[in-house]
Order: C-alpha cells, then structure tokens, then sequence
C-alpha cells in the first residue's frame, strides 16, 4: 500500500495545533548557531545518539528506510539513529511544542511545510546548505518550491510522487493514449460499455473529482490553473483555466449522467487494495501516481497497461509532459538535541544517490535529485520511466505552500462535489465563493 500521503482530517489536526505558540527545547542549539567542525565531518562529530521519525509501517517499507540509513551509518559509525515507525505530523507538532522533539522527522505531505515554516516547528536548513555548498540545482523547481515557505527552507525532498495516465491497452484496442483534453473525452466515450438499461459496465475515464486520485490539485496541472495570486489571496475564481477545467469535466459528467457515473464510482473496489478497478479492468484510463505501478505488478501481474502524461488543454499543448508533483520532506525540528548531527542525516538522505536509489527501488516513488534519476542501479522500465519525466519537466507544477493548504483544499473540493452534480446554478459565481472562503481565512492567518 502507498502510505505517501496522509488523509485532510489528519493534516487538519497538525495545522490547528500549530496555530498555538510553539514552545519546544530552549535549551537545545539551534542549527547553524554552532561554527562548523573543522576536518572531515565524519572524523569532526562527536559520538551520539539521534532519533529519526518516519511515517513508514509496513515491515518492507521499515525495511527499505534502514537500509537508507545503513549507508549513513558506515559513513558516521560513531552516530546511533534510532529509528521510529508510524509517525504522523500531528505527532512531530506536539512533540516539538512539548520539548520532546526527534532529531530528525520525515512528513509525507506538503501540506504543514508553510506552518511548519512560518511557525519554526521545523529551523530553518539555509544556512547549514550554505555553509557545505549543497546544490538545490539538482533538483526540479516543483521540489524545491514545495519545501520552502516566505524565504525559510525549512524541509528537503527525499523521495516525491509525479501524477500521469494509466491506460489498459486491451480495452483500448490500438488507440494511442490521448494528449488533450478534446481526445481524452472522445477516448472516454469510446471505451465506454454500458448495458441495456444505460447503466456503466466498464468507464473509459472517470471525471469526478470524488473519484480516488482526481483531486483538483491532481488534476489542476491539465489547464495550468493557478491556486494563489502573489499576495496569497486566492486565484481559483479569477484563473480562467479552473473554469476550462470545470466546464471540460462537468460536460463529460452530464455525458456519463451524474447519478450512474456516481452509482458505478461507489461500486469500485478500494484504492489500496487487490481489486482496483483499473487493475481488473473495469476503467480503461485513470489520473495515478508512479506507485501504481508496484501496486500492478504485486496484484495484476498479468495486466497489459502503458503509462502516458497527463492530457492537457487543447490551447495549451506546451503542458504536455508536464504533471502534478509532490512528496516525502524531510527536516530538523526546533528543539532537536543534536541539530549538526540531524542535518548530516538529512542531507545524506536527500543528496546521497545510494541512498535515494534504495529507497526508491524498495518503495516505487520517484527519487529526487537528477543524479538518482540517472543512476544504473534505479530500477525503472518504461512504464516507470513516464513519471521520471514528468517530475522533471520544467513545467511540472505543485500545490504551492501556504499556512491554510488544508481548509483551502476542503473549501474547493466541497464546491466541487455539489458542482458536479448540477447544485450549482452559476459557476462565476461559485468560484467567486470559493474566493471568499479562502481569503477570509487568508485574513485570519494573518495573510
């Protein structure tokens, strides 16, 4: 199962509990305060101690994490990492505000890092990148945009997500996979099957936005709609493109009929589990990330399937390529008991190609820096291959950071789900609702 991601009732937990003052360990340095040990690092650090958190539970993917972390420790014999599972960030937020902080935590979302940032739950790592020359180069413009917040980089991408199209070449019978979002509904229609009461059998592509990964960030890229104007006040309502967006998806709901496509999406089987409906073939195309690919080859080994970009606005075809990113952070809390430490594991886990290419390889996402991407060792076919190009194209966009990420997310996906079903009259002036929402809150934060 993919665990990359936590659901928007956890992380709306850790964002309510950051808006309290965060107190932490006084007492601890804080990182870069301290001059940098002369020598090599390995030889220059003292003996220690440090404590990592990690969302991972499954036995493989703990696995896969120590076997990261093998690599640093032959590096600094002299430092202990104890390792803890199953870690959530409401977690990492209580335990910073109560002086309990790790040394070093790891989140699978983005949606804290502007909380997280502006609040200083998580110290801010530019002046120790500085001090050792790390390259943020090697990594795409979307990781490095995720994981910084008002000039504080505060979190390093270690491993990310990159959303593309999963299409079954049996029910496609020959078809190439579409490239916009004209071919994408013509496709759909096609390799639909329904039977003589009109009910659906098998769905070519299904638009709603309550259907697993189509979540409007996921799906937003397709236009190249825009979240935010540069005073963070919301753009949803302004940017014609979530209109495009949502008229293109709205038409292809009316096509399927709202009440059957809805009857047909509750009927599917789980997203995590062996009998996904892409996996037993009754969807023919769907939004997913790379980690589908494990998921496939451990429950329908059998499945012929291709990978594709996602299709993009017919007037926008330089989008082509490019997709939704985001992924694992990684970071050093305030309070951390040995922050030089901290930061050398940190960076040995987000720039060490070994390291990110056993993670990789164990849990089937898509390693962040172009050296890792390139290695010989990164297992990848062309299925896989699809989403290393996607998180490296220079048009591959993410949810950009912000303190409400959470509540800006729900106040959109509630329009959306009355606005596929015909609830909303005027859609101008439904956005124009959503803006408010969100700018309100905007105030609130102190926006």
């Amino acid at each position: 199962m993919n665990r990359r991601f936590l659901t928007l009732a956890t992380a709306a937990v850790a964002a309510a509990a950051l808006t309290a003052c965060t107190a932490g360990d006084r007492s601890a340095p804080a990182l870069g305060s301290q001059p940098k040990p002369s020598g090599s690092a390995a030889a220059a650090l003292p003996a220690a101690t440090i404590e990592l958190w990690h969302g991972f539970s499954a036995d493989s993917e703990v696995k896969a994490f120590e076997d990261a972390v093998a690599g640093f420790r032959k590096k600094f014999p002299q430092i202990t990492v104890k390792l803890t599972k199953g870690v959530q960030d409401d977690q990492i937020t209580q335990a910073v505000r109560g002086g309990t902080a790790p040394d070093v935590a790891a989140s699978f979302t983005t949606d804290n890092v502007a909380q997280w940032c502006r609040s200083g739950v998580f110290q801010d790592l530019t002046p120790v990148i500085e001090q050792d020359g790390v390259d943020l180069s090697v990594l795409p413009a979307a990781a490095r945009s995720y994981t910084e917040f008002e000039g504080r980089r505060c979190t390093l991408p270690m491993l990310a997500d990159a959303y593309g199209l999963y299409y079954n070449k049996a029910l496609m019978k020959g078809e190439q996979p579409p490239k916009t979002l004209s071919e994408l509904t013509a496709l759909a229609k096609k390799l639909t099957v329904r039977d003589a009461d009109g009910n659906i059998e098998v769905a070519g592509f299904i638009p709603s936005f309550q259907y697993y990964e189509n979540s409007p960030s996921h799906l937003g890229p397709m236009v190249g709609a825009r979240w935010y104007n540069e005073d963070g006040t919301s753009a949803i309502g302004s940017d014609p493109a979530w209109k495009k967006l949502l008229t293109w998806q709205k038409e292809l709901v009316d096509w399927y009929g709202h009440d059957k496509l809805d009857r047909f999406r509750k009927g599917l089987g789980d997203e995590w589990g062996a009998e996904h409906p892409f996996h037993e073939g009754k969807v023919a195309m769907a939004v997913d990330g790379e980690w589908r690919n494990a998921m496939i080859a451990n429950n329908a080994a059998d499945l012929d399937y291709g990978t594709a970009p996602i299709p993009v606005a017919d007037d926008r075809p330089e989008l082509y390529g490019s997709g939704f990113t985001a992924g694992t952070v990684i970071g050093v809390p305030k309070g951390a008991k040995h922050p030089q430490h901290a930061w050398e594991l940190v960076k040995h886990l987000t720039t060490d190609t070994g390291s990110l290419v056993t993670l990789s390889n164990a849990l089937r996402n898509v390693p962040t820096t172009k050296a890792a991407m390139d290695s010989p060792d990164l297992k990848k076919d062309a299925n896989f291959q699809t989403f290393l190009d996607i998180f490296n194209h220079p048009k591959t966009s993410t949810l950009p950071p912000n303190v409400n990420s959470v509540f800006n997310q729900e106040a959109f996906t509630a329009f959306l789900v009355e606005w596929e079903k015909g609830a909303v009259k005027d859609l101008d002036a439904g956005l124009a609702g959503v803006d408010k929402r969100i700018n309100d809150k905007h105030k609130l934060s102190g926006g």
